[in-house]
This record gives C-alpha cells, structure tokens and sequence, in this order.
C-alpha cells in the first residue's frame, strides 16, 4: 500500500477514537413524568444516573413507573442517536452513511405508553 494512503488511514484511526472518546463523554438526559423521572446516558451507551421521584412509587401501579422510566430512557437515547449521528457526519464530510450502519433515517417516535396515555387525559 501507499505511504499516503497508510498515513491517511492512521489520522483517520486517530479521529474515530477521538470521536469516540468525545461521545463518551456527553451525557443525554431523559425526562417524563414532568420530571418525576431522570435519566443519564452517555453517548457511549451507557446509564449514568436515574433519579425516581419518591411520590411517582405506588406498589399498587408498578406499571406506571415502568412507563415512565422506558418514556425517560427512550429520550435519552434519541438524543444519543442525534450526539451520534452529528459526530459522524463531521467525521465523513457530510456523506450519508445511515444505510451502511443500519440507522435507516430518522428515528420512529416510540408508540404512546400507558403513562402518555394518562398525561393525555
């Protein structure tokens, strides 16, 4: 191969973990319950924190503060998915790559959950 070419692939390398790393670093926030619920996740993927409001725990309705936790971590990620997507298109000049990496286009908004529905009433 090309010494040019081999450099090229190395700066290339050393962006993509620099991307990585700078992913990995920013936290996406995820709300619902009007704040009852939060949650932290990394552009890595990784929870960081959730926070449950003491008043939104009723033993006899675990259902609802599942749905409001799924509500909170669905956010979160499409915020991710958006810290993703804007680090990958600087990394590619602005190339559409979503067919290669199976994102397809815009994310679908979740159906509406139980607690969605409530909030609607």
């Amino acid at each position: 191969m090309n010494r040019d070419v081999l450099a090229q692939l190395g700066q290339m390398q050393e962006k993509l973990q620099k991307a990585q790393e700078d992913l990995d670093a920013r936290v996406a926030e995820g709300t619902s319950g009007g704040g009852a619920v939060k949650i932290g996740i990394t552009g890595g993927l990784k929870v960081q924190s959730l926070k449950i409001d003491p008043e939104v725990v009723d033993p006899s309705d675990v259902g609802m503060l599942e749905d409001l936790i799924t509500a909170a971590v669905n956010e979160a990620l499409q915020e991710v998915r958006g810290f993703q997507a804007n680090h990958l298109s600087g990394l590619t000049g602005g190339l559409d790559l979503s067919g290669l990496l199976g994102a397809g286009g815009p994310p679908s908004a979740p159906p509406p959950n139980r607690a969605a529905r409530r909030a609607r009433r």
